[in-house]
């Protein structure tokens, strides 16, 4: 068990700052916080409460239990498979791995009871995952089945030789036919669940690809191509732009003309070299239905 401490500067709320100083989400120091385990002048205080400057916080915080994650009986889309690796069309609304807090009903779990072997690369909580797709986000990811293969994978990945893209319905309507944002990404220095375009010299450095597939009255549906897999890169270019991701409740328009689950956003096209082979393969996943059901209504705008 470790106990921080940290003075406050100024007027702010108990999980801002913590989450600010300490690293912690402020999801983490709200659990805490509600355990206990966050004081101020000595007594426990709640996750939303105000500090005044110069006050002292301590946060206790337990050591890490030791947990892997555990097959689960899931049904998910396995679009390919074979010794090395496969590809899966992940659904909406599915977390990739487990996190805090969160070790049930995600992919990996899914995956543990489907397949025979995953790599061990990324350890016990993160087996087989070469590259991740947000919970609200649909479409396909490769998963490794041998560390050999994971280490391949990943190295396309990295030497921009594995091709993953997007299809996006965007709010308004985007001028440019084709184009590239190239920008430095991190943490939103004010909400710490979010990322956001930092400047030069901060964050680290982020480049899509973007050709717009359809033009509507109000929208655009926008095909992206990955050129660095950061996260929330895609949102947070969208938003950039200054044509946020359709139903995305984090980057988009706080009043939303449809009510949507997530984002429409979907990894549509993967193209990799396979780690034994060699060959070029390519797989695609098609729109799921509340996807399409969209692009009907504002195709009648």
């Amino acid at each position: 068990m470790e106990s921080k401490q940290f003075v406050a500067e100024g007027n702010l709320r108990v999980d801002v700052f913590l989450s600010e100083k300490s690293g912690l989400t402020r999801s983490a120091v709200k659990k805490l916080a509600d355990e206990g385990k966050v004081l101020v002048g000595g007594k426990p205080v709640k996750a939303g409460e105000m500090l005044k400057a110069g006050e002292t916080v301590e946060v206790v915080i337990p050591d890490p239990v030791p947990i892997a994650a555990k097959p689960e009986n899931i049904p998910i889309e396995i679009v390919y498979e074979d010794g090395d690796l496969a590809v899966v069309n992940k659904a909406q609304g599915m977390t990739v791995h487990a996190g805090a807090g969160n070790y049930e009903g995600t992919l990996v779990n899914a995956l543990l009871f489907r397949l025979k072997d995953l790599s061990g690369v990324n350890g016990e909580l993160r087996p087989g995952i070469v590259h991740r797709i947000d919970k609200d986000t649909s479409g396909l990811l490769v998963v490794a089945k041998n560390d050999r293969a994971h280490l391949s994978l990943s190295a396309q990945i990295q030497n921009k030789t594995c091709r993953r893209e997007y299809l996006a319905l965007l709010e308004g309507v985007v001028k440019e036919q084709t184009g590239r944002i190239v920008t430095q990404i991190g943490r939103d220095p004010k909400d710490r669940l979010r990322m956001a375009v930092l400047p030069a010299g901060q964050g680290r450095y982020a480049e899509t690809e973007y050709f717009a597939e359809e033009r509507f009255a109000k929208n655009t549906l926008m095909r992206f191509c990955l050129k660095t897999g950061r996260t929330h890169q895609i949102r947070v270019h969208a938003k950039y732009m200054g044509h946020p991701v359709v139903g995305d409740k984090l980057y988009g328009y706080k009043n939303q003309r449809f009510a949507l689950e997530g984002q429409l956003l979907h990894a549509y096209r993967l193209e990799l070299t396979h780690p034994s082979t060699g060959e070029r393969m390519t797989f695609t996943a098609p729109l799921p239905d509340y996807f399409t059901r969209i692009l009907e209504i504002v195709r009648k705008d």
